[in-house]
């Protein structure tokens, strides 16, 4: 039922996205893992899995050229048990949820880890 209530927040955050957004993200996949794998702790440059809450694994719009093309879709990974870790009921699940969801939008978009930090966004 947890993975439930889990999965059913990643969706409405998905769908609480401004049509504008959404319309950009016609090869990008979100999916719910419970922990993050050896190889994106290591791209993402963390030791503990605890630690990663999500990850985009893809090309940021900013970085294709014309001969990007006729490839796998983009994935959003969204990290469950990091989350409940950190949070002390649903609703801050929620919350977390779509920040989290927003966060690795931003790689989507070319926002670096900087950049986000900048604008507020960590």
């Amino acid at each position: 039922m947890e993975h439930d209530f889990f999965e059913q927040f990643v969706f409405e955050a998905w769908d609480a996205l401004p049509e504008a957004f959404r319309e950009r993200l016609d090869n990008v996949e979100v999916v719910v893992e419970e922990w993050p794998d050896a190889e994106t702790l290591r791209l993402a440059g963390v030791r503990h899995r605890a630690q990663l809450l999500g990850f985009y694994h893809g090309v940021p719009l900013t970085e294709r050229t014309h001969y990007y093309g006729s490839v796998l879709p983009d994935k959003i990974s969204i990290y469950r048990q990091p989350i409940m870790m950190r949070c002390r009921d649903w609703e801050e699940v929620r919350r977390m949820i779509d920040r989290v969801l927003k966060h690795e939008l931003g790689h989507h978009f070319g926002l670096t880890d900087d950049r986000l930090r900048e604008i507020g966004a960590y």
